[in-house]
């Protein structure tokens, strides 16, 4: 057979095939032969290499034109050999086309399933009386249904996607069912994801059922304030959901009061689970005002025997006097104060110390506030003063300085495969760069090139891997910061070469131009900005005289900038990222040495915080968060048994070598009097008195000796004080809360005093060398 023949033959057989599948020749094929009979039924096509691919390829695809040509001659009633009749209304069809997408309807119309191929009875009587009456589907749902087998898409909406889908599953056709479980997927909001999953889980859709779930534990704090199907799960499948690790809120408050509104649902059925719900509550973890005034004290509580060895055990967690003990037994996390995971994870990237660029990466789990080194140095080499931009799990990394050269090579972290590969350079060479993502585009933004301050902008595609030259700044920025913020890349601050700039403007892709909006109040050079809430925060940097603690926020509505409160540390060239609804700022240069300390910025309170310290000293590094990734456990804290042991030896040890100081090291104690002087707390007492009231919890009055003193070592001796005989079951507790806090806090004054100087050493930073050697 030639070449001609061969074409024509397929066209023959492509006439037969079902819709959807069309034969094509394979070029690579040497030989088709035929039967010597020439029966088409019996045709062969025979490949001459046995490890080529296959003659014939299906393509599942056929044309809009062909669609709606099919789709018109059921509308017109021609050819249709078929008709299906749901309550009173019937629908024409073609055999053959409904059966080439419903497994239901070919075994009604055919006799047989796809796997057989032997006629029955069956199949003669179907094409004597092609008719097929479906009971409790609508009309206008199956319409949709026919619209689907023949144009392969009909019209989904909120209304009709359940009736449609189980309609869709009934019929077994399988692509209607994916498009109606891609509609709810993507339709998932803090309003219906719980009735989703309900919807799912009924219906066996697992896939769908697992989007939805993971959607409630991510939004879980949306969830918990607009949602309502949630106060109606059973009890199994409520406590499922707030046990869950993967459940997402900073604040187990909020766990604790959705627990009390799903209680509230049904009081008299529900209370009875109250104790069972509050081993699912990290009750260890809640702030003590909240466990004092809405657990300690809810009726629900007090009148479940239950729920108060649970309190007891919380208490323990909370106050134990020993914490500070060296003679202690280490420590374990339990299961009340276990972290959940985190959805988010921040990754510091390369940076500078010791006078040397950084390839190192460590990452942030912000549930166990913990860094953690990790082993995926790019093999390039280490580079700082980089920017980078996240694009799904991928980190880009452009431009920087490794001490030597001036890059204008970039390269891509992926956080899924951890690997790192070369992308496109860009056209210069760019330190200091600033660096920000928008519509999926990576904009590279002004730098310095080894002789000039620029303030040429470049734009990265990804898709096609290449660089554009965009418009340039109104000003030359090295050492500056951007964000994206309502659609608009911000640039703030930086250096001209020879003044620190205090101007700010933005590009609008829209006009691709760049626009000047108000000067910052003050002139920030190694600044970073993050955009946070609608507004542009601005913090930290160089002003030309001295490292900066101070930050701002612009207001894009008002055109104008308003100060927030400083950070604790002073500090230039630092990360700045936001995770957990907060404002992280990470390492950089306080004037006098490179620090790891990290703080983050909590806007409800105006006011910062200290987290936990990197492990290596450096500045000039990048931060990014990376957000679901599918590996994160890769990325966070692994021993999370032992925060409170870690947490105990690093508190212990930074104690220690405190006390070391005075009497190894005069000069090393003249430096810590000097940071004493400026703490600027004069008011020790009145911070001492905050402490008390932040630490000290009463019991509750009435509580049973057996509640309080199953283990007698939880208050360290404190119980036998007061006169009581631990023999003597359900004997109360002689002694009001204020008299109970007063014994406390005299028998634990010297370790709370220790605590406060530690915590206070934390906050201040000094001596990072004896506190965690690198």
């Amino acid at each position: 057979m030639n070449r001609n023949q061969y074409e024509n033959h397929l066209r023959s057989v492509n006439e037969g095939l079902p819709l959807g599948l069309v034969l094509t020749p394979d070029l690579t094929m040497d030989l088709v032969e035929l039967n010597a009979n020439g029966n088409h039924a019996e045709d062969k096509l025979v490949c001459t290499d046995c490890n080529r691919k296959s003659a014939i390829t299906l393509t599942p695809t056929v044309s809009d034109e062909a669609l709606n040509t099919l789709n018109e001659l059921r509308e017109a009633n021609l050819l249709c050999d078929a008709q299906i009749s749901v309550g009173e209304q019937a629908f024409n069809v073609h055999r053959a086309i409904m059966c080439s997408c419903s497994s239901y309807f070919r075994a009604q119309f055919t006799g047989f399933s796809a796997d057989s191929r032997e006629r029955t009875t069956r199949t003669v009587a179907a094409e004597r009386s092609p008719v097929i009456h479906i009971p409790g589907i609508s009309a206008t749902i199956m319409n949709c249904v026919i619209q689907y087998a023949y144009l392969r898409q009909t019209r989904i909406t909120e209304n009709n996607v359940h009736e449609l889908l189980t309609c869709a599953d009934y019929v077994g056709m399988v692509g209607l069912v994916n498009q109606c479980k891609d509609f709810l997927s993507n339709t998932l909001t803090a309003e219906n994801c719980v009735s989703i999953m309900g919807f799912a889980r009924f219906r066996f859709l697992e896939d769908l059922h697992l989007k939805a779930r993971t959607y409630t534990l991510r939004y879980f704090t949306e969830v918990a304030s607009r949602n309502t199907d949630i106060l109606d799960m059973n009890v199994k499948d409520f406590y499922s959901i707030i046990n869950d690790d993967e459940l997402n809120t900073r604040e187990e408050d909020l766990v604790w009061k959705l627990c009390v509104k799903w209680i509230d649902r049904n009081p008299e059925s529900r209370k009875q689970h109250v104790a069972h719900l509050m081993t699912g509550v990290r009750l260890g973890l809640m702030t003590p005002k909240c466990f004092m005034e809405e657990v300690k004290e809810h009726p629900y509580v007090m009148q479940c025997d239950a729920a108060k060895p649970l309190i007891v055990d919380t208490f323990k967690f909370m106050y134990d006097l020993d914490f500070l003990n060296p003679q202690a037994d280490e420590l374990t996390t339990p299961p009340l104060a276990m972290p959940r995971l985190p959805h988010e994870v921040i990754f510091a990237i390369g940076g500078w110390s010791g006078g040397t660029s950084k390839g190192c990466m460590e990452t942030y789990d912000t549930r166990a506030d913990r860094w953690v080194n990790i082993n995926a140095e790019d093999p390039a080499g280490p580079r700082a003063y980089h920017g980078t931009a996240v694009l799904g799990f991928k980190i880009f990394s452009i431009g920087g300085y490794d001490g030597v050269e001036y890059f204008n090579t970039c390269r891509v972290f992926d956080a899924v495969k951890k690997k790192w590969n070369e992308i496109a350079p860009m056209h210069c060479r760019r330190c200091y760069v600033s660096v920000s993502e928008l519509n999926g585009m990576i904009y590279a933004i002004g730098g310095y090139d080894g002789h000039n301050r620029l303030n040429t902008v470049e734009r990265y595609n990804p898709k096609t891997n290449q660089w554009s030259i965009i418009p340039p700044m109104n000003m030359q920025r090295s050492d500056a910061s951007a964000c994206t913020l309502n659609g608009r890349i911000y640039a703030t601050g930086g250096f001209n070469g020879q003044e620190c700039l205090d101007s700010a403007e933005f590009y609008d892709p829209i006009n691709n131009a760049w626009t000047r909006i108000a000067n910052m109040n003050h002139r920030r050079s190694g600044v970073s900005c993050v955009a946070f809430r609608s507004q542009l925060y601005v913090i930290g940097g160089f002003n030309g005289t001295a490292r900066l603690s101070t930050g701002e926020r612009f207001d894009p509505e008002t055109q104008s900038w308003h100060f927030i409160r400083e950070m604790n540390h002073s500090r230039s060239n630092f990360g700045l990222e936001i995770i957990d609804d907060m404002i992280f700022a990470i390492g950089g240069f306080n004037g006098v040495s490179t620090i790891s300390h990290t703080e983050c910025y909590v806007a409800e309170s105006d006011e910062w915080m200290e987290a936990t310290d990197m492990n290596i000293v450096r500045s000039a590094l990048s931060a990014n968060n990376v957000v679901g990734l599918p590996n994160k456990r890769d990325y966070i804290h692994k021993e999370r048994d032992r925060l409170m042991e870690e947490r105990r030896q690093r508190l212990m040890s930074t104690a220690m070598a405190r006390e070391n100081i005075g009497h190894v090291n005069p000069s090393q104690s003249l430096v810590e009097n000097n940071e004493g002087g400026m703490d600027g707390y004069d008011d020790e007492e009145t911070e001492h008195q905050q402490l008390v009231q932040q630490q000290i919890i009463p019991l509750p009055l009435g509580l049973q000796i057996p509640d309080v003193a199953a283990d007698p070592a939880i208050f360290n001796g404190l119980i036998p004080r007061l006169g009581l005989d631990l023999q003597t079951p359900g004997q109360p507790l002689p002694v009001s809360n204020v008299q109970f806090n007063r014994m406390i806090e005299d028998r634990d004054l010297d370790n709370r005093r220790r605590f406060r100087m530690q915590l206070r050493n934390q906050r201040h930073g000094s001596h990072h060398e004896i506190r965690r050697p690198t």
